[in-house]
Formats: structure tokens, C-alpha cells, sequence
């Protein structure tokens, strides 16, 4: 089984790939939504997706692993104990992103960008805003689920576990099937 099938194998199994009408993060509609607090919630599965994402990065050398809140919470912190690596995290301020809690990233330090699930990339860009701002040196960004239909480019190497793009729409633009179904917003 290759790292695609695996880690969709473990949404399935752990109820994290929901099907109905959802609004993602991006402000797109769409019918398939992956909410990783689930998988996430299974120590096994996360530690089997933090060792993928190692064999991915394999080739780059790293000092700290930066993940941005919510989503990338646990994969990051996972990632980074396995690899023996410096964790931070940014947080929400005012809805974006920062560096809090007294974390600093060197000047020259190489980092690791680390998220659950991407479709336009928004938090991502953020993320390495954040770290080229403080001197840091993005060498990679991976997630676990890259929904957005073409690798973003991020200027950074950008590697996912499993490339899954379900259709998104715009609000005005929704299929009957789909205005049909009430929206949820599950959240990230």
C-alpha cells in the first residue's frame, strides 16, 4: 500500500474524511471534508503519518519543525519528536497567524513547515512569511492531505502524504446536490 491509499485508509478508519456540504477554511464549498482533530485523535495513525512524512524529507536537514494552529498541532509536534527536532507552533491572533509565547526562530535556522490539510495554502503562506521574517530558512513545507488540486507554489519544496481533490466551489456556484445539503462548518 503506498502513503496515498495508507493515510486515506486511515481517514476512513477513523471517521476523519466526512462526506455532506461543508465551508472550508479557504471560504470554498465543498462535498468531502477532512477534519484530522480525528485521525488525530489516534496515536498509532499520527505516529504512522509522522514516520511518512520523514521518509519524505529525508533529503533536507532541518533544525525545527513550525506548524500553524490548529491543524498542524499534533503531526507537527509528532513529526518533530521522532526526528529528535525543536517544536514551536504559530497561533491565532486577531485571525492570523503569529509567533507567541516567547518562541524565536534564529537568524539562518533551517525549519520544517508542517500542516494537516491544504487547499489554497493561505495558513501555509503565512507560516513561512512568519519564519523568513524572523531570518529563519523554510527548507520544506509537507502536509498530510494537499486538497488543492496542483501543488501550490510556495517557493519552498512542497510534499503531501496524499494529493485527494475533491471538487470546491464557490458559494455562487454551487451544484444542486450540494445547496441542497445544509452547510456545516466543522472547523480546521
Amino acid at each position: 500500500m503506498d502513503a496515498k491509499e495508507e493515510v486515506l485508509h486511515l481517514f476512513e478508519k477513523t471517521g476523519a474524511l466526512l462526506k455532506g456540504h461543508f465551508v472550508l477554511r479557504s471560504g470554498l464549498h465543498s462535498g468531502h471534508f477532512f477534519q484530522c482533530a480525528q485521525v488525530c485523535q489516534d496515536m498509532a495513525a499520527v505516529t504512522r503519518m509522522a514516520e511518512l512524512t520523514l521518509d519524505k524529507v529525508a533529503e533536507f536537514e532541518f533544525e525545527t519543525v513550525v506548524a500553524p494552529a490548529m491543524g498542524g498541532l499534533v503531526i507537527g509536534q509528532e513529526i518533530a519528536r521522532q526526528a529528535a527536532k525543536r517544536y514551536i507552533f504559530l497561533e491565532k491572533q486577531d485571525d492570523d497567524l503569529a509567533l507567541r509565547r516567547g518562541f524565536k526562530i534564529r537568524k539562518g535556522e533551517k525549519v520544517l513547515i508542517t500542516e494537516d490539510v491544504v487547499t489554497r495554502g493561505g495558513r501555509v503562506e503565512e507560516a513561512l512569511k512568519i519564519v523568513r521574517d524572523q531570518g529563519g530558512i523554510p527548507v520544506a513545507v509537507t502536509v498530510i492531505v494537499d486538497r488543492s488540486g496542483g501543488a501550490p507554489d510556495f517557493g519552498t519544496p512542497f510534499m503531501s502524504l496524499a494529493e485527494l481533490s475533491f471538487p470546491t466551489y464557490q458559494a455562487d456556484q454551487l451544484p444542486l446536490e450540494l445547496a441542497d445539503i445544509p452547510i456545516t462548518k466543522p472547523g480546521s
